[in-house]
């Protein structure tokens, strides 16, 4: 799948809050090594990097498209470097002290087994924090659902989308960070976001949710299945004179290693 880091960033004041709320509990000293996992475009591991001066930061992601905008970050920052990796293979070193990962854990389906395996290899004192979206409820993605497993695209589209599945609440992520041993916090926030432009919430989701519909597709089909999936959106959700009124669900936890 191949990812639009212009697109993707069309939003940023709005992408970049939940992860300021999220790195914002991590209470973290003078850690050594600090990994980002799922960096994207490598602006928001950047401020890792000014946090944490004394640290080595690093970021992974799978797309040679994100990390190809990421490397302009590393340039300025000796201590801050990106690796193209596929995060179901990474594990930790014995100096990670801090990972974060924002919004990408739900592109791992395994994520939650995976999860208790990294906390177990953290040294005491080490911290990990994620966020995930936690809107796959919203018609933003049932109206995608609905429209790919309609009898038009259900062939093409077969096994494409994964959202029921892809997160779980945060009760999940609680306990599973209390049963690695770790000093936990779990919490959820709804982000009524208001966004301009035309159709806004069409645009955000061509950075997201959308991007594995449109690699399955043909140009041809994949512009015929954004026609039907706009006109939704617009309905479900109308402009009005200041914007467009987004409600954006976000799902945090952050726990320390005992």
């Amino acid at each position: 799948m191949h990812w639009d880091p212009a697109k993707y960033g069309q939003f940023g004041d709005h992408r970049q809050r939940p992860f300021f709320d999220l790195t914002g509990r991590i209470d973290a000293a003078a850690p050594r090594e600090v990994v980002d996992l799922g960096c994207g475009p490598g602006n928001l591991t950047a401020t890792l990097a000014e946090r944490w001066p004394g640290a080595r930061v690093v970021g992974v992601d799978s797309s040679p498209e994100m990390l190809s905008k990421a490397e302009a970050h590393a340039e300025p920052a000796a201590d801050l470097e990106f690796r193209l990796g596929d995060i179901a293979a990474w594990s930790p070193s014995p100096e990670t002290d801090v990972v974060v990962s924002n919004a990408a854990l739900q592109w791992v389906p395994e994520h939650l087994e995976l999860l208790p395996g990294w906390l177990a290899a953290l040294r005491p004192g080490a911290w990990f924090a994620l966020q995930v979206p936690g809107n796959f409820g919203s018609p933003s993605h049932s109206l995608l659902r609905e429209l790919a497993e309609s009898p038009a695209w259900a062939a093409r589209l077969d096994g494409v989308l994964r959202h029921d599945d892809a997160v779980a609440e945060p009760a999940r992520y609680l306990d599973i960070m209390l049963r690695a041993g770790c000093a936990a916090d779990a919490w959820e926030t709804t982000y009524l976001q208001v966004l301009p432009g035309d159709n806004a919430v069409y645009e955000w989701v061509r950075g997201t949710a959308l991007r594995p519909v449109l690699a399955a597709l043909s140009r041809e089909d994949a512009a015929e299945f954004e026609r039907g999936y706009a006109q939704r959106l617009a309905e479900a959700y109308p402009s009005t004179e200041y914007g467009t009124v987004y409600p954006f669900r976000r799902i945090f936890a952050v726990g320390r290693k005992l």
